[in-house]
């Protein structure tokens, strides 16, 4: 498997538009958020060493790398998807003429099917962990780029919300239903309480530029 954190732009939506299994809509979601965290991390590079912004000098200095960390963590989340993708793709391919066979494929497959949910959920994690950076920046980030901090939450909701269908449309073919609905309870206690976070950043920046 190529290494997906090489690719350039124009190669990746490439290969998006194409016929392949990889990459998808996780991987789409995890390279959207990364871009969110970026216009974050852009907005206190803007800031840094402003007289302006003096007083949160050293928390500034943090976020900068806080936020390149959870960025390249999200880059990350792209081949992380491609990777948990791939068994369970390999699992629709199975044999299944004998009850030994459907046996051996229904138990790689509900494996599979965990795995592929958890890449996911991961990156659900991260995201709302960038939203907490990003929070931060709509309060003490340099009022000129301020609208940055918005695009970045408006991507990062975007991908929060898209990671969330993957991890959906694997659970609901699961055997185990309490593994299932675990999994769908942590991710919909992420999804509201990031869409609830990115709204109220959101909001926080509309407010401060209009």
């Amino acid at each position: 498997m190529k290494d997906m954190k090489q690719e350039t732009i124009v190669s990746f939506s490439k290969e998006l538009a194409s016929s392949a299994a990889v990459p998808g809509g996780g991987g789409a979601s995890a390279y959207v958020a990364a871009l969110g965290m970026a216009l974050g991390t852009m907005v206190a590079n803007l800031t840094t060493g402003k007289k302006k912004y003096v007083q949160y000098q050293e928390e500034i200095e943090q976020l900068i790398e806080q936020t390149q960390q959870v960025t390249d963590d999200l880059i990350a989340c792209i081949a992380k998807d491609a990777e948990s993708f791939e068994p369970l793709s390999k699992a629709y391919g199975l044999p299944r003429e004998t009850p030994e066979q459907m046996k051996e494929r229904d138990a790689i497959m509900e494996h599979a099917l965990v795995a592929a949910s958890e890449a996911p959920i991961y990156l659900m994690e991260q995201i709302v962990k960038s939203m907490t950076l990003l929070e931060r920046l709509s309060e003490i980030g340099s009022r000129i780029a301020i609208s940055d901090v918005g695009v970045g939450v408006q991507f990062a909701k975007a991908a929060l919300n898209g990671a969330s269908l993957n991890v959906f449309i694997n659970t609901k073919m699961m055997k185990n239903r309490d593994k299932a609905e675990e999994m769908n309870t942590k991710t919909d206690a992420l999804l509201i309480d990031g869409n609830e976070l990115a709204d109220k950043i959101y909001d926080t920046v509309v407010d401060a530029i209009r």
